[in-house]
């Protein structure tokens, strides 16, 4: 295999790119098994009997009684609900592990410490590196062998493995199986090994990258800006989905949350572009135009196996699909609003419904 490193520009800078078939990695992460070294992730753990109810305190996650065995996603916010950070967060064993961007470690990490003050929480560094494995065969017996389990654990749930460290399984589409292995990095090596020997084809970040696009799953910092609030990004779900728990208590920003999801829509939303491919691409941070006006910012740009070049996008509400679009930058490109990522047809919130009654005279 000939491993083709990131270019210096990407955020996963150091890690592989891919191993020289790029669309092949890509269809193997479809149709069969492939583990992704992203090892550059940054992971921290907390410890001590106030861990579970002080993180409640001061995230946007409901975590204060999270079952051994569980994972979520969790954010931080500003005062104005703007996101700040973003992690996976699994609870195994006393232990309360959180993985996020690789830039992010050492910030979310100070954060943390600063806001301990007088709680029982040791917040530190963890020499785990992160292994993400994709694809429908996963569950194959050999597989299993080689991960040491008789099956799988369901979604959102994490059991440990031999050697230290957890498996954790993430929501996935139907037919299709997603897995984080968390490992000593001193053992990554055997266990890629290991792995590739049960079947599982190792492929690049760019497999990866084009996976988390068409799933319209952002990046902090690359699909998200200083103004994103979270439900912009998606990160707003169904009870028990996503990194926001609406009926949960007090924490900073929930205002800004709370008032959105009740009595308006967010400014801008998360959508999948397709884009001309017949010159170059467009970059991370690149405006969206229409008509010369800027409407939107390009995120995570990729070459996609069937879909060709792709980004997500965020854009303002109301966009239709059909818009013509071009990036600005340095590079002009066509691009246009894939129609099925278009968030569900507006609802209208219980406060904004009550707004509206009134304006009608109680009716």
């Amino acid at each position: 295999m000939s491993a083709v490193p990131t270019p210096d520009s990407s955020p996963d800078a150091g890690a592989i790119w891919h191993y020289g078939d790029p669309f092949g990695e890509q269809r193997s992460a479809t149709h069969d098994a492939v583990v992704v070294d992203r090892s550059h992730r940054a992971v921290l753990t907390l410890a001590g009997t106030d861990r579970q109810s002080w993180l409640h305190s001061i995230s946007t996650q409901h975590v204060s009684e999270l079952p051994d065995g569980t994972s979520t996603e969790n954010l931080s916010l500003d005062g104005q609900g703007r996101v700040e950070d973003h992690w996976v967060q699994t609870e195994l064993g006393g232990v309360t592990y959180l993985d996020t961007e690789p830039w992010r470690g050492e910030p979310l990490l100070a954060y943390l410490r600063r806001m301990v003050f007088w709680a029982d929480v040791t917040a530190d560094t963890a020499d785990l590196a992160v292994l993400s494995l994709l694809g429908p065969r996963l569950a194959d017996a050999a597989v299993l062998a080689a991960l040491g389990l008789d099956d799988l654990p369901a979604e959102s749930a994490a059991v440990p493995v031999t050697g230290g460290g957890f498996l954790r399984r993430a929501p996935a589409p139907s037919g299709q199986i997603e897995l984080d292995l968390l490992v000593p990095r001193a053992g990554v090596a055997d266990w890629l090994t290991r792995l590739e020997a049960a079947g599982v084809r190792r492929a690049g970040i760019w497999a990866y990258e084009a996976h988390r696009v068409t799933a319209l799953r952002p990046r902090l910092g690359v699909d998200t800006d200083e103004r994103t609030i979270p439900h912009e990004a998606g990160w707003i779900g169904a009870p028990g989905q996503g990194a926001v728990h609406l009926d949960k208590g007090c924490y900073r920003g929930q205002e800004t949350v709370a008032r959105v999801h009740n009595l308006g829509k967010p400014p801008r939303m998360l959508v999948l572009v397709h884009l001309d491919g017949s010159g170059e691409r467009p970059a991370t941070g690149d405006p969206l135009l229409a008509d010369g006006r800027v409407v939107g910012r390009v995120g995570t740009v990729v070459d996609h196996v069937d879909l060709g070049p792709i980004a997500l996008a965020l854009v303002k509400r109301g966009i239709l699909a059909g818009t013509a679009l071009t990036t600005g930058g340095e590079h002009q490109v066509a691009a246009e609003i894939d129609s099925e990522s278009l968030p569900p047809g507006d609802a209208v919130g219980a406060g904004r419904l009550a707004v509206e009654r009134l304006r009608r005279g109680g009716l």
